[in-house]
This record gives C-alpha cells, sequence and structure tokens, in this order.
C-alpha cells in the first residue's frame, strides 16, 4: 500500500477478483468529505457491477485508517435553518451500503479508527488490524445522537454491553481490547499486515462466489431479525442444482482445488 499519493478522494483498485478501496487523505487522517461519500457509493456500485470482483478489501493511506466524517461539516448542517439530509443519514447510506455488497469485504486497519469509521469498518465482513491501532467513539462526547443502523451493528456485533462501554463512554481502546470484544478478526504487527489480509483475501476470492453471497445475505438477515426465509430457502434449494456445488464436488472427489 503506497503512503506517497496526494490527498483525493478514495481510490479503487481492481487487481483480478481482488478490489481494493483506499481512504486517501493522510494529513487529516483520512477523514471523509461529503464528496468522499458520494465517491464510495459509485466505487460500491461498480464492484457490484464486476462479476469477476470476489473481495473487496477497505483501507486507509498513512497512519491512521480514518477519522470518520469532518466535524466541520457536521457543525455546518447542525446550524443550517433548512432541514435535509444529514450528515449522519449520508454516512449511514455508506456504512448499510458496504454491509449489503454481494462480496465479502475485508477491512485493512492500518492503524487507528475514530469516529463514524468505526462503524465503516465494522460493516465489512471482517477486520485485521495492527496492534497498535485503537478505536474511539465519540459521540457521547460530542452531543451526538449516533444513527440507528450504527448502533443496532455495535449491538448485533459486539453484544449490547460493548456497545453501551463503546458509545455511552466514549472510552477509547487499544488494539488488544479491541480484539476481546469482537471487533477485530485478528490483531497482527504491521510487517505482517499485508500478508494476513491477503491470505484471507484469496481464501474468500477462491470460494463459491453465488453460495458467498446468498449465505452472507442471510446471516446479515439473521443478525438484523429480519431473515427472508423464502428467499434463503429458495438460494439453498437452487445451489443444490447448480453449477458451483457440480465443480465443488468434483474438484473433491479429484483432489484439487475448485475453479469456480
Amino acid at each position: 500500500m503506497s503512503d506517497t499519493d496526494s490527498a483525493s478522494a478514495p481510490i479503487l483498485s481492481i487487481d483480478g477478483a481482488r478490489a481494493t478501496i483506499r481512504l486517501n487523505r493522510p494529513d487529516h487522517l483520512n477523514r471523509l468529505q461529503p464528496d468522499d461519500l458520494a465517491t464510495l457509493l459509485a466505487q460500491f456500485d461498480r464492484i457490484e457491477s464486476d462479476a469477476s470482483v470476489r473481495v473487496l478489501v477497505l483501507t486507509g493511506t498513512g497512519r491512521a485508517f480514518s477519522a470518520g466524517f469532518d466535524l466541520g461539516k457536521v457543525a455546518e448542517r447542525a446550524a443550517s435553518e433548512v432541514e435535509g439530509e444529514s450528515s449522519g443519514s449520508a454516512f449511514e447510506v455508506v456504512a448499510n451500503r458496504l454491509e449489503d455488497l454481494r462480496v465479502p469485504t475485508i477491512c485493512r486497519l492500518n492503524g487507528g479508527v475514530y469516529g463514524g469509521s468505526t462503524d465503516l469498518a465494522l460493516a465489512c465482513d471482517f477486520r485485521i488490524g495492527v496492534d497498535t491501532a485503537e478505536m474511539f467513539m465519540p459521540a457521547a462526547r460530542l452531543g451526538l445522537h449516533y444513527y440507528p443502523s450504527g448502533i443496532k451493528r455495535y449491538v448485533t456485533r459486539l453484544g449490547i454491553d460493548n456497545a453501551k462501554r463503546l458509545f455511552l463512554t466514549a472510552q477509547r481502546i487499544d488494539a488488544a481490547e479491541m480484539l476481546r470484544i469482537g471487533y477485530l478478526t485478528a490483531m497482527v504487527t504491521m510487517d505482517r499486515l499485508d500478508r494476513e489480509v491477503e491470505a484471507l483475501a484469496a481464501t474468500l476470492a477462491g470460494n463459491a462466489p453465488t453460495a458467498v453471497a446468498g449465505m452472507k445475505r442471510a446471516i446479515n438477515e439473521f443478525a438484523r431479525q429480519a431473515l427472508d426465509e423464502g428467499a434463503a430457502d429458495s438460494r439453498a434449494r437452487a445451489s443444490m442444482r447448480g453449477d458451483e456445488i457440480k465443480e465443488g464436488i468434483a474438484a473433491y472427489k479429484e483432489k484439487r482445488a475448485p475453479r469456480f
């Protein structure tokens, strides 16, 4: 991951089955601007439309993953007399869209993660972080009631006690504690970060894409207590007659890696 690019909107690159989005405002800890949110949504659409993409890695440039949404923009919205889409709701759309992407997602936490970006990382399916990382959700200190779907994601993924602790105390925690409470999938040293991310990305990209997408959807719906049982049952039944299971069984019998 290059740390030398000048500041810009998030950068999307696609290499074979892997897409990478890199937040790229390192001088400001990759703090997100309103235009960055629109860019991310467009990049998510491009990934969804490219059937060759099997996995997405989301990361940041420099010493932090992201400091969240620009607080100056939040203050501008708060002071405005015109009622419109709030900064929170715009960020919420991005986080929810990321969680619902067809492909499995990995957050490569190259450093600290703060504010709204803690939810952006949590919306990914996996989070691999360096052992020097930390996280901080300052909503209570700012007088901000966080958007509901973000709170729900904290509760469903980290549990009610951890959600209360992080939101209501605004306590900063280190990487070891992030791992203990389940925020991190894995914690590694910086020199191992890319190796760990690449290994997980290769595993995810090598599995059956239709089965992965369907099971990811079902898992997320279970977590929200909103399972579409009919759709999940239909996908399960279709998989028993699909090309993926034929290839998977053939590969197992032939003792080789499947080619999906």
